[in-house]
Parts: C-alpha cells; structure tokens; sequence
C-alpha cells in the first residue's frame, strides 16, 4: 500500500493521527510525519483517515492504480 499525503493541504493533521496512529503522527504543532508505505493490516485505519479529510489530501495506492493503468493501456 502507498499513501501520499499533499502536505500543501493546511487541515487538522492531529485527526489523521487518532484513526491511524501507526501511520500518521504530529510532529510538534503543524508538521504531520507520515509512512509511506504502511503494512496493508494497516490499510481500513488508513482508509478511514483518507475518507475524514475534507480535502482529501491523503491519496492511498493512487500511485500503484495509475501505474497499473499506464501499462494496461496500449500504445
């Protein structure tokens, strides 16, 4: 599982960190420190703080979905 966060998004990270603690943790006040990659055991806490963010901020396998898609795709 990948997960990207646009931290250019200013929201309360803080939420992020009560559903997901082992993926998304406050460091300090503002600064969200985050794991890219998470342990898919990991992945329906992730989804839920992926689906709290009002502007939606936090992409989950976006990457993987586009690189699947680009080879699926003929020439």
């Amino acid at each position: 599982m990948k997960v990207v966060v646009e931290l250019s998004q200013r929201e309360r990270y803080v939420q992020y960190g009560c559903l997901a603690p082992e993926t998304f943790r406050m460091h300090g006040e503002e600064a969200l420190m985050y794991d890219p990659n998470p342990r898919n055991a990991r992945r329906d806490q992730v989804l839920r703080a992926a689906a709290t963010c009002l502007v939606q901020a936090i992409l989950v396998d976006r990457l993987e979905s586009q690189h699947a898609t680009a080879e699926a795709t003929p020439p």
